[in-house]
């Protein structure tokens, strides 16, 4: 039986830094837990576009397709501002997400005890945090048809259009279902049912939907005060489903609970394959944060933590999944800090690789 494959796309900026990381992790588990993986690399983004005239090869898309999981880093930077929309750096990422229909973008938003001081909100609102956000990542607003800018008397007028079929919520819902029977089996829908018909569509298509997953405790709420609750009692949700804009929205908000942006992956899922796996890709949700390019300063725990949701939603290694996440806890508790979490007293400060090490030993000491 042939090992799954991954198809690595470090990307620009430091993509390449805290993908070196992650590859780290994927040898350990290699030599120490017999998890074997058909790695590859590839070029997306600005990248891409330096060395083949556009951000997303027709080669690399085809090896993303038939790739087990797809790993990005990060895409971007000022030097790439001036091109053409068309051969933008960004225009890779969204090739990638539409190409492979991944439809449930997965955010969670966790909140490591040891970084609890980090978030804006009080240390008991937030430390313990762990929900996620899944959000429908290719239809509704941003993608409904009409939009546009036109004019319209004297004056111009801006159009865009809230748009949703039925299936298209359908498999969302299934996807925000099936992952809370893996967690706490509790799942609140968010929309705007009050005022818009799109949110009427939405309720009633999750409400059937849940008839199937009767072990799912099934809420509603209008996502204004969705953000309100975020942001009053975080901890009252597990798993949340929403549309494209409020997902947008929403899981932003829920990103700077936990204090940092280097500490948050995400998954994008699709429809699943031959073999079963849905299409993925995984990525944090931090950018490609040019300015400290290079000079060891990122923190790569994002992307490990991106890795590990593979681990978990690809490869069905929830167990291993969880000791990559309690090593990360680990070594955050023995207070090693990258650049972005500096601040405390008494902490180790640690450069982009440090920190891979660091994890690696965690990781180690778990055996």
């Amino acid at each position: 039986m042939s090992n799954p494959s991954l198809l690595i796309l470090p990307g620009d900026g430091i993509g390449p830094e805290v993908m070196a990381e992650v590859r780290k992790v994927i040898d350990w588990y290699g030599e120490n837990r017999g998890l074997n993986f058909d790695v590859s690399e590839g070029l997306v983004g600005g990248c891409s576009y330096d060395e083949h005239g556009t951000p997303l090869t027709d080669e690399t898309m085809a090896r993303a397709q038939e790739a087990d999981a797809v790993l990005l880093g990060a895409v971007g930077g000022p030097k790439y501002d001036n091109l053409d929309f068309s051969v933008k750096p960004e225009r890779g990422l969204l090739r990638l997400r539409k190409e492979m229909d991944l439809f449930a973008n997965l955010r969670p938003a966790q909140c490591f005890d040891a970084l609890a001081d980090f978030s804006s909100l009080k240390k008991d609102v937030v430390a313990g945090l762990d929900i996620m956000i899944v959000r429908e990542l290719t239809s509704g607003i941003y993608f409904g048809e009409p939009r546009g800018i036109i004019e319209e008397g004297n004056e111009r007028v801006g159009i865009n259009t809230q748009r949703y079929t039925e299936s298209e919520i359908d498999r969302v819902a299934r996807s925000a279902f099936e992952l809370a029977m893996r967690r706490g089996k509790k799942l609140c829908s968010m929309e705007k049912a009050n005022v818009m018909e799109s949110g009427v569509l939405w309720r009633e298509v999750v409400t059937e939907v849940g008839k199937d997953y009767p072990e799912v405790e099934l809420s509603h709420m209008y996502a204004d005060a969705g953000a309100m609750q975020l942001c009053r009692w975080p901890k009252q949700f597990d798993v949340i489903v929403t549309d494209n804009l409020f997902g947008d929205l929403l899981s932003d908000a829920a990103a700077m609970l936990t204090g940092s942006l280097g500490m948050l992956p995400s998954a994008s899922l699709g429809a699943p394959m031959a073999n079963g796996r849905p299409k993925a890709l995984y990525e944090p949700v931090h950018g490609s944060a040019p300015d400290i390019a290079g000079q060891g300063k990122a923190n790569p725990i994002a992307c490990v933590l991106s890795f590990a949701m593979a681990l978990r939603y690809s490869f069905d290694q929830g167990d291993e999944a969880t000791r990559l996440e309690q090593a990360i806890e680990k070594v955050l508790a023995d207070g090693v800090r990258t650049a972005d979490l500096l601040g405390e007293d008494g902490v180790t400060p640690v450069s982009t690789s440090e920190m891979g090490d660091k994890i690696v030993e965690a990781l180690t000491a778990s055996l």
